[in-house]
């Protein structure tokens, strides 16, 4: 990263590592200073958890905003404040309370997490969320720009956040070419995020700033046609001055996409109750009980007893689309009377659930599609 200074009250000015991809440098309190105004009057102000220096709430949302849309994750939101108003209350609550009203958001290792950083917060820190992004750090499920977003938003610490949004925004301002396969790239950025960052009456603009770059990344630098005549710092990037900024950021290594099938034995009694286990902690589906789950019909047919196997149903197959995994899944049902209901045994931890039961348990997506 080359940084150039003017003496006297000339503005500092960025550029990325290599001048000859710069074309000029950005001027680093010129960007902020336009991004809050912009903030101001034409950002996202309407979302639940803005306007507010709650660190409990900003940080649950912005754990849920991980690698979800915000459209899905506003009814969860809501869902999770009225059950758990405080993070006390999160902490106390149990995991299949916290599962279950996660259940359906996805990525189920961050409602583990979370609830796990909630009782930390309760028993480390008394109940209140540690003011600095380094030690927001030392929480379960709480990474550098999660912890930069709640240090920023809450306690107005000049630290930058580094989503994927702000990586855009970023790398198409200052027409960083690196790599950011690369760590050392990365790290080039987030030290080039660093120096853009506001240096004055940081209690109100930090939150501003912060909230400018994402809703800037979210509405107008998007990944595809970014609405460059409506950018308010247009007239700073290099990017768009290049006349391609869809070519950043650049990445040249992306997760290939696997695929896995899976058979389901759906066991169902004559009272509508169905056979669930609770799934391994890791691997799909951890912790969230589920129907059993086999690698095969094969396998399926072997786990129960020869009296059973006749009496399975194939429902359709169907696919189940996770990030980086296509599941094919095969349910099989099977209808027991309860007298032989209760000659099904499975290996796992698994019980006989009601219909009563299913809203308050985490489950698959696909399961609490399947049962509806």
């Amino acid at each position: 990263m080359a940084l150039a200074r003017t003496r006297g009250a000339a503005a500092s000015r960025i550029s990325p590592d290599s001048p000859a991809d710069a074309g000029a440098a950005v001027p680093a309190p010129a960007f902020a200073d336009q991004l809050v105004r912009w903030q101001k009057s034409h950002g996202r102000h309407s979302l639940p958890w803005q306007n507010t220096r709650d660190p409990y709430r900003v940080w649950l949302s912005e754990i849920m905003l991980q690698q979800t849309q915000v459209s899905t994750v506003l009814d969860y939101y809501t869902r999770f404040l009225q059950h758990f108003p405080t993070v006390a209350d999160l902490a106390a609550a149990t995991p299949d309370q916290v599962l279950g009203l996660w259940s359906g958001l996805g990525y189920y290792s961050r409602a583990r997490n979370l609830h796990r950083c909630a009782q930390d917060v309760v028993r480390l820190h008394g109940g209140q969320f540690p003011g600095t992004a380094e030690t927001l750090q030392t929480l379960p499920g709480i990474g550098p720009s999660t912890a930069a977003a709640i240090a920023s938003f809450c306690f107005s610490e000049r630290v930058a956040i580094l989503d994927g949004n702000v990586k855009r925004v970023l790398t198409r301002l200052t027409a960083f070419s690196g790599d950011l396969a690369s760590s050392a790239q990365e790290r080039i950025l987030q030290g080039m995020a660093t120096e853009l960052l506001p240096r004055r009456r940081l209690r109100e603009e930090m939150p501003r700033y912060t909230q400018g770059i994402m809703d800037l990344g979210a509405t107008i630098c998007t990944s595809r046609q970014p609405s460059c005549l409506l950018c308010p710092v247009q007239d700073l990037c290099l990017g768009r001055a290049s006349g391609a900024p869809e070519r950043f950021p650049v990445k040249t290594r992306k997760l290939k996409r696997s695929a896995q099938s899976l058979s389901l034995l759906w066991a169902e009694r004559s009272d509508g109750a169905v056979w669930l286990e609770r799934r391994p902690a890791t691997g799909i589906w951890g912790g969230l009980y589920c129907f059993p789950v086999f690698d095969s019909e094969d396998e399926l047919l072997a786990a129960l007893p020869a009296a059973l196997q006749g009496k399975l149903q194939a429902v359709p197959p169907f696919v189940h689309v996770l990030t980086h995994k296509d599941l094919r899944l095969s349910p099989m049902r099977l209808f027991l009377p309860a007298r032989q209901a209760r000659t099904l045994r499975l290996s796992g931890d698994g019980a006989w659930f009601g219909r009563g039961d299913w809203a308050g348990l985490g489950l698959p997506a696909p399961i609490r599609k399947l049962l509806a």
